[in-house]
């Protein structure tokens, strides 16, 4: 137990001196292989940090005086990788699923009861918590962050969860000691689901979810021409009631919708055309039979990369159908499919036991004909492109904030390693793994 406990106090020791060493604010790597995603590759080039910035990148730069330098040889340096769809940094849904009807104001003089636990109608507004915002309830703390960083993660877009509409994402950097300095942008898009589980009442099910979500944003486009009446001429109007969840759709810049297979997919693209939004639509494993769809309802599309797999525990005397088999044949081939189409992708980690894995799935699509460089431009600059957050992250140009990954030998091979990641050009090495337990050790 003595020998298992010190094992465990030395790697969080190993961890703290990893992440607490100041980094100089100017900073150079050198003689590296530079992948920098919106140009050309150098093979034996430079790349500057100052302030947390990028200064300078190419083969003939030189290391300005004062810098420390890190000698890059033998290491790639790529635009810090990003995951489209996480919930790092944020709290864990309410226990018991999402939450019911939000309570009505009552006149005055009357009690107000408790939240009521039933819900009769879209005027409830249930399972909607679309004035909240990750931004606001992000934990620097979350240990999800170092393992992220740890497997060359330096951003991620993160959502609230537990509602039919959760809530606002934002775009974070994997970086900091408080939430403010980790923000990059608060509005990157209001995540919605379809699953009334936990809702109570209306609405129970697919077509009643459907259905509410038109009449929110029905009621959304009704308030807003409301309240620019009154703001115009309030002489003699009634003025508008707030409502803070028609608020947060209105703040909504695009919706983040669920689809994973092709029904899906067409679904939620005719219904994304009705909302009038642009939309990103999250799962798609079915997307390489949907391309045409996709293409042109101009939507961007996030990939899960956990990948359909035959559960562990089935019969062996269950004779799985056709369209399983083919779906878990197929689906790690949609990246390709997308990339062909011009689809914009990035990828997401969600539902994958370690943000390490997600690179392990994303090869197996490589092994099945995925380029490369298709590979590496979705997890950099194709996500920020599609949060709109590309003129400062997702690439290698001076000017961009300097969140790189820096690997021993090049990203997707089997023995490469993450030797460092810059965050806001702070420099992290990866946490060590914990020793491995002696037999019996884990249970005493």
């Amino acid at each position: 137990m003595r020998r298992a406990t010190l094992s465990v106090l030395a790697v969080l020791c190993a961890v703290m001196a990893a992440t607490a060493a100041e980094t100089p604010s100017l900073v150079a790597i050198q003689n590296a292989r530079i992948v920098t995603v919106s140009g050309a590759t150098l093979e034996k080039g430079t790349v500057v940090i100052a302030g947390g910035l990028i200064r300078e990148v190419g083969e003939s730069v030189t290391p300005p005086a004062g810098a420390w330098v890190i000698d890059g040889a033998g290491l790639t340096v790529y635009p810090g990788l990003i995951d489209a769809f996480s919930a790092w940094g944020q709290p864990a849904p309410p226990a018991g699923g999402r939450p019911a009807a939000q309570p009505q104001p009552r006149p005055q003089g009357q009690e107000q009861p408790a939240a009521p636990q039933r819900s009769w109608g879209p005027e409830d507004r249930p399972g909607t918590t679309s004035w909240v915002k990750a931004a606001d309830q992000l934990d620097p703390a979350d240990r999800r962050i170092d393992a992220a960083r740890s497997a060359g993660f330096t951003t991620a877009v993160t959502f609230p969860s537990g509602s039919l509409i959760a809530g606002h994402g934002a775009v974070i950097n994997l970086g900091g000691e408080s939430a403010g300095e980790m923000v990059v942008h608060p509005l990157a898009g209001l995540r919605m689901e379809l699953n009334a589980r936990g809702v109570g009442g209306f609405p129970n099910s697919l077509m009643g979810v459907i259905a509410y979500f038109r009449q929110l944003w029905l009621d959304a486009a009704h308030y807003q021409q409301a309240k620019e009446m009154y703001d115009k001429k309030p002489a003699g109007l009634a003025r508008p009631a707030y409502d803070r969840a028609l608020e947060g759709i209105l703040e909504a810049n695009r919706v983040v919708l669920p689809a994973v297979t092709r029904v899906e997919l067409e679904r939620m693209a005719a219904l994304a055309a009705e909302l009038r939004k642009p939309a990103i639509l999250r799962g798609a494993h079915d997307a390489y039979r949907a391309t045409a769809a996709l293409k042109e309802a101009g939507l961007s599309v996030i990939v899960n990369v956990k990948w359909p797999a035959k559960p562990r525990d089935l019969d062996p005397q269950v004779e799985e159908s056709y369209r399983t088999l083919e779906l878990r044949d197929k689906a790690p081939t949609t990246p390709a499919a997308l990339a062909a189409a011009g689809i914009p992708f990035a990828f997401t980690s969600e539902g994958l036991d370690a943000p390490r894995d997600l690179i392990a799935a994303v090869k197996k699509s490589i092994d099945l004909g995925f380029k490369r460089e298709d590979a590496i431009h979705a997890l950099t600059l194709g996500a920020a492109r599609i949060y709109g957050v590309d003129n400062r992250l997702g690439s290698i140009e001076p000017g961009k904030i300097a969140n790189l990954t820096v690997i021993k030998g090049e990203l997707f091979d089997s023995m490469a390693r993450v030797q460092m990641v810059f965050v806001d050009g702070k420099k992290y090495d990866p946490a060590p793994e914990p020793p491995p337990a002696r037999r019996g050790e884990e249970t005493r």
